[in-house]
């Protein structure tokens, strides 16, 4: 097959990361497949980085001018199959196709649990416009058919997939190598955090939850460390809030990094407080299946993954208190943390594979794919 994937947003994160992933995955079982977004986008770089074929368009915004040169390259361009991954794309891959002859299929990939509008013009791009909706998570695939009324045939929820070789728990080496990177010492208690800086993944009350456990001196014998690795818009915000909280020898801010298995391999738990917009988090598959205890939210889909009790804890949005007192409590049952990071991995390596989400995206790419053209 020819799929082309579009993508409009500039930002960086879970989204951009599984687009190219799976582009990456389809190109190596022999599909040809290449990417769509602004030329000013980090995904397009990053593209060119892992061997994804990439083509700058003027689609970043719903202008005319992207409307009119997204049109005139699917015009000229032999394809089977676009994947539109954001609102900006989707509308502008679906504007230009509905005035085409012999359109490819669109596939619409929901990625978030943000609430979709329910009027005319969006049940026209989510119903004749498309020819399948993927979500990253049933819980959104649910949403759809119940706040949008959208037909669940055309709905299948795929997680994103995750490597389950590259991402697993660490052996003692890896553990203090990891650490030393890292400028963290091998007695520290280490809560870890990878996200993109942004505000609704909670990044601020975890923050907070850690200068409530210094404050209470809950492990006078083991330091508490907060490593954060990643970067956004909130960098600012954040660093200011350390410093404000007396935290700057508590807090490490990593920045960006392409190697986070490693930085996982540092750490003694995992901490995810996200309050809104989530799927099912690629950063907490990879945690789950480092074998980290995991501590989370049920927003979104990670309840699909994050049961409490048995693959995870799972605290309240938007409460520090609670997060302390978790992570206080994990912190002095060893055995707790290791049993929960052990179901964790078991759960992911069966149900969030790469190969599965592979097999799964492959299988919708086929139901759609139109029919070759009649030879007269």
């Amino acid at each position: 097959m020819i799929i082309v994937h579009t993508e409009a947003s500039c930002g960086w994160g879970g989204q951009e990361i599984r687009i190219l992933d799976e582009a990456r995955g389809l190109i190596e079982r022999g599909h040809y497949v290449m990417l769509v977004c602004p030329r000013e986008a980090r995904i397009y770089d990053e593209a060119l980085a892992r061997g994804v074929p990439v083509v700058a368009l003027p689609i970043g915004r719903k202008r005319l001018a992207g409307l009119l040169a997204l049109r005139r390259w699917l015009y000229q361009t032999p394809i089977d199959i676009v994947n539109t991954h954001s609102s900006t794309d989707s509308w502008l891959v679906a504007l230009a196709c509905a005035t085409l002859r012999r359109p490819p299929a669109v596939v619409r990939t929901r990625h978030i649990s943000a609430p979709v509008p329910n009027n005319g013009p969006t049940r026209w791009l989510y119903g004749r416009a498309c020819a399948m909706i993927v979500t990253t998570g049933e819980r959104l695939r649910e949403t759809l058919m119940r706040d949008n009324h959208l037909d669940g045939s055309r709905i299948v929820s795929i997680p994103t997939g995750i490597d389950t070789k590259r991402f697993h728990p660490a052996s003692p080496i890896e553990r203090v190598q990891a650490r030393s990177r890292a400028g963290l010492l091998p007695g520290e208690f280490v809560v870890g955090i990878i996200a993109t800086l942004r505000s609704w993944k909670g990044h601020r009350y975890l923050i907070e939850a850690i200068r409530l456990l210094n404050a209470a001196d809950v492990a006078p014998e083991r330091r508490l460390r907060l490593l954060i690795v990643g970067d956004g818009p909130q960098r600012a915000a954040l660093e200011e809030q350390v410093w404000s909280a007396g935290l700057t020898d508590s807090v490490v801010f990593a920045g960006n990094r392409h190697d986070v298995e490693h930085w996982m391999h540092a750490c003694d738990l995992f901490v995810l407080p996200s309050y809104a917009n989530e799927g099912v988090p690629q950063a907490l598959m990879q945690a789950m299946l480092s074998g980290l205890c995991c501590v989370t939210t049920n927003v979104g889909s990670i309840g699909e993954i994050a049961r409490h009790g048995v693959t995870a804890c799972v605290v309240p949005v938007q409460d520090a208190d609670a997060l302390a007192e978790t992570i206080k409590a994990l912190m002095r049952n060893d055995a707790l943390r290791e049993s929960l990071g052990t179901a964790a991995r078991n759960w992911c390596v069966e149900h969030n594979s790469r190969e599965r989400m592979l097999d799964a995206m492959e299988a919708v790419f086929h139901k759609v794919e139109p029919p070759p053209p009649r030879l007269s």
